[in-house]
């Protein structure tokens, strides 16, 4: 009998990804405590969340691989999280323009049949463009990237603010970095083309 795969987000970004992979699988919000420990670096917050989001969603599916994820934006060692409000994108974006801003990416896998997660983070920068207050103001009106850590949707119009990108797998710009990913489904024996 396969596996069941369930994918601990709501993200519909997160779900079209995992969909690309061709695999059949269920979604469920994992609802968990999303704070930043004080002290905790990018890399291990986002691989903290993404472990406890998927053993928040094992604990309702026995069995199951689960896989969770989490993302997180950092400009000079501030920790930037989705902005929620027009006023808070602006202000993100304002100050990353003509910088660097790091994505951290955690995914990971638990093996329900072993009682085992593995996990990996895999980091992204992006090199913004120099941008005037207008152009950000009429990019967040265009493409309401409120709900996107560092305020700005790779996969829209966003890709319009940078100057260049810098990493291993451009789908962890997005959310899930299905590089990573496959290389913990093929550890669990999942069959992948």
């Amino acid at each position: 009998m396969a596996v069941r795969i369930v994918l601990a987000s709501s993200s519909p970004y997160r779900a079209e990804l995992l969909a690309r992979l061709g695999l059949v699988f269920a979604s469920d919000a994992p609802e968990i405590d999303e704070s930043r420990h004080a002290g905790e670096a990018a890399p291990d917050y986002v691989e903290r969340l993404a472990r406890e989001k998927a053993a928040a969603v094992a604990a309702r599916h026995p069995g199951a691989l689960v896989i969770g994820s989490d993302q997180c934006s950092e400009r000079g060692g501030e920790i930037l999280g989705k902005p929620h409000t027009a006023e808070r994108a602006v202000e993100q974006l304002s100050a990353a323009a003509g910088g660097v801003v790091t994505l951290w990416t955690g995914v990971a896998l638990l093996d329900g049949r072993r009682g085992t997660t593995e996990a990996r983070v895999v980091p992204f920068r992006v090199h913004f463009r120099a941008l005037s207050r207008h152009a950000i103001e009429r990019y967040v009106a265009r493409d309401q990237p409120l709900d996107c850590a560092g305020a700005f949707r790779a996969e829209g119009l966003g890709i319009t603010l940078f100057e260049r990108l810098e990493g291993d797998d451009p789908n962890a710009l997005i959310g899930l970095p299905l590089i990573a990913l496959t290389d913990l489904l093929h550890s669990a024996g999942v069959s992948l083309p």
